[in-house]
């Protein structure tokens, strides 16, 4: 009998293969735990298609990132903070960096994202690498301004 993998089967081989089991294996386990289909030519084109939706969405999501990158990249986050003798009160942590993000330029980036090596704590222009995900990452221009 002919399956159409689903999930990678160690000793079979990975997602998306067609292989030749005996009946048994193929109905009792691999069918029966949801590690593959009978390989039928409808459900080998259902799987070819949703490979090729999932490929298209994932190239729109890394386009997507590639332009918050650069709409990031190109613009500089204010941050208007109390001023001290020295410095700032407090301190400018990634939860402040994100919400001013969302503020300013109305994307969305999760406080964990966002790298900040220690807290910033004077005036001034300061850059901050922020993972977007898929590998991109952007380097924001955080401006601090003491009011």
């Amino acid at each position: 009998m002919k399956v159409l993998l689903i999930k990678d089967v160690k000793s079979l081989g990975s997602a998306g293969e067609i292989k030749e089991v005996k009946d048994g294996y193929g109905q009792n386990f691999l069918i029966g735990k949801g590690l593959a289909k009978l390989a039928t030519p409808t459900v080998v084109e259902e799987w070819k298609e949703e490979q090729a939706r999932m490929a298209q969405e994932l190239a729109d999501e890394i386009a997507r990132l590639e332009a918050e990158k650069i709409t990031l990249e190109a613009t500089a986050i204010k941050i208007e903070k109390e001023s001290a003798p020295v410095g700032i009160k407090g301190s400018i942590g990634n939860a402040d960096i994100s919400k001013a993000i969302l503020e300013q330029l109305n994307i969305e980036l999760d406080k964990k994202n966002i790298n900040l090596k220690k807290a910033i704590k004077s005036t001034g222009i300061h850059n901050v690498d922020a993972k977007l995900g898929h590998g991109i990452h952007a380097t924001l221009k955080v401006e601090i301004v003491g009011v």
